[in-house]
């Protein structure tokens, strides 16, 4: 994998970080609008978002995990 990939890659998953908490917050506030419980609703979107942002990284960055422990091992 070259430099360019990987930093494309790095810049894929920052976005990735920012969209997931945006729309979990988002969500939230649209939620507490139609309900009318403000503020609960954005703090289980923001976690919501931080949950899939954390675990889409997790699943992004595994493959250059397990491509650095190849070369490692050969």
């Amino acid at each position: 994998m070259g430099r360019w990939e990987a930093a494309l890659r790095f810049i894929g998953v920052g976005w990735f970080i920012a969209i997931s908490i945006v729309l979990g917050v988002w969500g939230g506030l649209w939620l507490d609008t139609k309900f009318g419980t403000a503020p609960v609703m954005v703090i289980v979107g923001l976690i919501l978002g931080l949950v899939v942002a954390f675990y889409g990284v997790y699943r992004m960055l595994l493959p250059l995990m397990r491509n650095k422990r190849d070369k490692e091992n050969s």
